[in-house]
């Protein structure tokens, strides 16, 4: 794990006035010289200088984990980085144009840098929501003000004027950062990323496609990646802003990223933020329903238990919002697998099945094609209640039957009666076969002299 580090306390705030600052020894910025403001009044020179120069001690990039480092000079720089951020809020005073370039600079020298190489193996490792398997960055205490820095500019400033700054490759290298172990790192960019999409129109297209390389270079090559549930985030938001009907653009978006996402191992990091993404589509067009329904049947793992109870609940969410017509079409596959899901040795796997039927829809839907699903779900029913171990699977299954018989009686008994003729006829060939084996083996005992070995005796001529 990352070491988690809080800077250390200064001396008391009131003795951190603007000229104790400048009378601090800053470390020099090397490199382009900042602009001076013009010259009006004393005042506003004044203070445009002392934010020149906060800005330029705060190109000074620490590591908080060299032991040469002092830690005077890092808050320093926090305390700098804090006059920056109090400039950005003051609705009062405009942001001036000649700090907007030095500002853009040092932002992208203390964001863009090199990440650490992974602490986990894989990306399965880590669970939604758990904080105490996160990677802190040491580099918090300054990221933080940087990235509420760079917030404030996205929001206050003229999209135009940004334009200079904020261009693809500053996209793409916030997009890299995306890595970051640290969930309080993804949070922040995910805000940012996110105005910048809403405020930048014409960026748009070049963003969307940015962030699904980004979801295919993750499903079908790596499978290791920490903000796919940030990034899904940022889709859920712009998929709920599209206007229907959907363009052919987002139904391929849909087909070929969103439903591909489900086969990664590690789908129970992101997959609330997957399903919320794909009901969306659902939602604004019910006929996408049947292609959702098979793709995520097509990615249904075989061994993992936790993503088979997922899906599931994904399964029953969907069944909700597609459309009828294809519910007939839709009953005999969907039933299928949550037959085989009920009949699963794992206990929680074949509860979450069973507790489907108690869904409206799921059973309405599965009324539409009853001569074809009742024989799967009957088996399934029949299978359990002889062979699960588990007793309260079997009480669940047995509820589950008493619904199935009310719903139809006379093709339930049907159905039982072409399962007990299936299994004695299985039981006959099963005798037959025995019968044919036992006759070859007395067969074979008769002229058992004629499979005996020739016996010789050997004599040694020593």
């Amino acid at each position: 794990m990352g070491i988690r580090r809080d800077s250390p306390k200064n001396s008391p705030r009131k003795k951190t006035t603007l000229k104790h600052l400048f009378d601090l020894d800053p470390k020099p910025y090397v490199g382009n010289p900042l602009p001076s403001p013009r010259r009006g009044g004393g005042g506003t020179d004044y203070e445009h200088d002392g934010i020149l120069s906060s800005i330029s001690y705060c190109y000074s990039v620490f590591t908080f984990t060299d032991p040469q480092e002092s830690p005077s000079k890092q808050d320093l720089k926090r305390l700098k980085l804090m006059d920056v951020v109090s400039l950005l809020k003051s609705p009062k005073k405009p942001l001036h144009e000649q700090l907007l370039s030095p500002l853009m600079s040092m932002v992208s020298v203390n964001l863009f840098r090199p990440l650490p190489p992974p602490s986990k193996t894989s990306i399965v490792s880590a669970l939604p929501d758990d904080e105490e398997l996160s990677t802190f960055t040491p580099l918090w205490p300054h990221l933080q003000l940087v990235y509420d820095i760079l917030l404030r500019l996205v929001l206050n400033v003229d999209s135009k004027k940004l334009k200079d700054y904020i261009d693809h490759q500053f996209i793409r290298n916030l997009l890299y950062l995306f890595q970051s172990e640290d969930p309080r790192e993804r949070e922040s960019l995910k805000n940012v990323f996110h105005r910048i999409y809403s405020r930048f129109t014409s960026y748009r297209s070049f963003m969307r496609k940015a962030m699904n390389d980004v979801f295919l270079h993750y499903v079908f090559e790596t499978e290791k990646h920490c903000g796919i549930g940030e990034l899904l985030e940022i889709w859920g938001s712009i998929i709920n802003g599209f206007g229907v009907p959907l363009k052919e653009e987002h139904k391929l978006f849909l087909m070929r990223v969103l439903l591909p996402l489900h086969k990664p191992k590690g789908l129970q990091v992101y997959h609330r933020q997957l399903a919320y993404c794909v009901s969306q589509f659902v939602q604004k067009e019910p006929a996408l329903g049947g292609v959702v329904v098979r793709g995520i049947l097509r990615y249904w793992p075989i061994t993992n238990c936790h993503k088979e109870v997922l899906l599931i609940g994904e399964l029953e969410e969907l069944v909700e919002n597609i459309d009828p017509d294809q519910y007939r079409t839709l009953a005999l596959p969907l039933c299928s697998r949550i037959t085989r899901c009920f009949n699963s040795c794992n206990s929680q796997v074949a509860e979450r099945a069973l507790y489907v039927w108690n869904n409206e829809q799921f059973v309405k839907m599965a009324s539409e094609a009853m001569e074809e699903v009742f024989p799967v779900v009957v088996e399934g029913m029949e299978r359990n209640l002889k062979l699960h171990w588990s007793k309260s699977v079997k009480q669940l299954t047995e509820n589950v039957k008493a619904m199935l018989e009310e719903m139809d009686p006379p093709l339930y008994d049907k159905c039982l009666r072409e399962i007990h003729h299936r299994e004695s006829e299985a039981h006959r060939e099963q005798i037959n076969r025995q019968q044919k084996w036992d006759q070859i083996e007395t067969a074979a005992a008769k002229h058992s002299h004629f499979l005996q070995p020739t016996k010789t005796i050997c004599v040694s001529s020593h």
